[in-house]
């Protein structure tokens, strides 16, 4: 069985100003803010129960790094939001900015995803 996980990244930096600069910007300023991912999944204070619920029925791992966190840990730098999978150490992208900044609500995201991952998973099961 392999060792495969979700990596979601938010174009958002993990120190408290920052923090507390997005928090601001998307309740004043929803429609210019930087990171749809966050905007999606995320309501002005907590996570969102129906993006908790999605994400609890994968049947992979599934991790979130701010922006700064993950270009330290992986040393890749590209458009953020991001979604990558990872599979036995390998990372590719699986999601690119523009897909997500394309969703218009949760529920587009949810399937963008679902989709991608039958794709992954589909073109991996080809390639045995």
């Amino acid at each position: 069985m392999n060792n495969q996980q979700l990596i979601f990244v938010y174009n958002a930096s993990s120190d408290l100003f920052s923090t507390v600069s997005d928090f601001a910007h998307k309740i004043l300023s929803p429609s210019t803010y930087e990171c749809q991912l966050c905007a999606l999944t995320y309501g002005n204070f907590s996570i969102k129960q129906d993006w908790k619920s999605f994400l609890e029925t994968f049947p992979i791992k599934t991790v979130f790094f701010h922006k700064d966190e993950f270009e330290k840990k992986y040393k890749i730098q590209t458009a953020l939001p991001a979604v990558y999978v990872e599979v036995n150490g390998a990372i590719n992208e699986l999601i690119i900015k523009q897909e997500i900044d394309s969703c218009k609500n949760l529920e587009e995201l949810k399937n963008l995803i679902t989709q991608k991952l039958e794709e992954h998973d589909q073109h991996n099961y080809s390639n045995l």
